[in-house]
């Protein structure tokens, strides 16, 4: 008597793969829409059919379009297929890709839906935005043409009073989310160089190091991220701990910290005369005497960042980004 063959089963980690979404995303759709509901072994971990890899890719292919994961995530799998065959046919299978578009403009028009999601309190939809960012675009693109100027923008608005503090929470928290899905979601195998990203005593703001978090990741460091207004001492015990070859630190306001250089010089003292210590950040400049006295990189622009850091991990024995 024949059987008849189980359906194949897939790990989380598999299905991230196969249809381009972090693990992050997966589980977010699952808990908060209800989009794909994965078997469950004994254990609790998630063990996703062939059907349920191809409903995740219509819903990737339907929010990279521009429709919300919240309007969509129940619809029956026949219903996703008609709309992600009418947004190809119209020619967008993007946001922002429409056939006249020049490449260059459509990380601007990222920038843009995310301002507007971001003026209507809408955060499922700038969720919905920035992930697709992430999908469309290149590491480095996602980071200088999006996550930037999207945060230098909110800031702007905010001073200016166009934006309240409601707008200015809400962004933050959701950029916060889609900048730490990234770096949680590399696979990197276990060699190769590790990286503490922190901002030091006295620096509160984060955004700017979830993006040197979320580079670094993206170009093959094993990131340690150790959050806001971080010791000296407790950087150095981060490093020790992670082993790390490197330090980078976001420093963004104020520009006129009295205790800031001596908390940098204290650092340098703690750590390993091995371990490369860079810094960036809105405020930084204001500190270049510090870190020419201490041997710091001072990186003024992504672009420099990127570049110190694929040359830094090469000179570790180097790691496919």
């Amino acid at each position: 008597m024949s059987t008849i063959p189980a359906e194949p089963k897939h790990p989380i980690q598999v299905v991230a793969r196969r249809t381009g979404l972090s693990v992050d995303v997966l589980r977010a759709w699952e808990r908060c829409y209800g989009a794909v509901q994965p078997d469950r072994t004994a254990s609790r971990r998630r063990l996703y059919s062939d059907r349920d890899v191809e409903r995740s890719i219509l819903l990737r292919r339907a929010t990279e379009a521009g429709r919300p994961i919240g309007q969509i995530a129940t619809l029956p799998d026949d219903q996703l297929r008609q709309l992600v065959a009418s947004d190809i046919a119209a020619g967008i299978r993007r946001i922002g890709d429409v056939p006249s578009a020049p490449p260059e403009m459509v990380p601007m028009r990222f920038v843009t839906r995310a301002l507007d999601a971001i003026g209507r309190l809408d955060s499922s939809e700038l969720h919905t935005v920035l992930s697709a960012a992430s999908l469309a675009l290149s590491p480095a693109d996602l980071m200088e043409r999006v996550m930037v100027p999207l945060m230098r923008t909110v800031g702007t608005r905010w001073e200016e009073g166009a934006l309240g503090i409601s707008h200015e929470h809400l962004a933050t928290a959701i950029i916060r989310a889609v900048l730490s899905g990234i770096v949680l979601s590399r696979d990197l195998p276990n060699s190769g160089p590790g990286i503490v990203v922190a901002t030091p005593a006295g620096q509160v703001q984060e955004l700017g190091a979830l993006v040197v978090a979320a580079t670094a990741a993206s170009v093959g460091w094993h990131v340690t991220y150790v959050g806001i207004d971080v010791p000296a001492a407790s950087i150095t015990e981060a490093v020790a701990q992670a082993g790390a070859e490197a330090v980078a630190l976001s420093i963004t306001h104020p520009e006129n910290d009295p205790n800031l250089p001596s908390e940098l010089k204290s650092l340098r003292e703690r750590l390993p005369a091995r371990s490369a210590v860079l810094a960036g950040g809105l405020a930084a400049p204001a500190y270049a005497t510090t870190f020419e006295e201490i041997g710091a990189l001072l990186l003024r622009d992504m672009q420099s960042l990127r570049t110190v850091l694929t040359s830094l991990r090469s000179e570790h024995g180097g790691l496919a980004a």
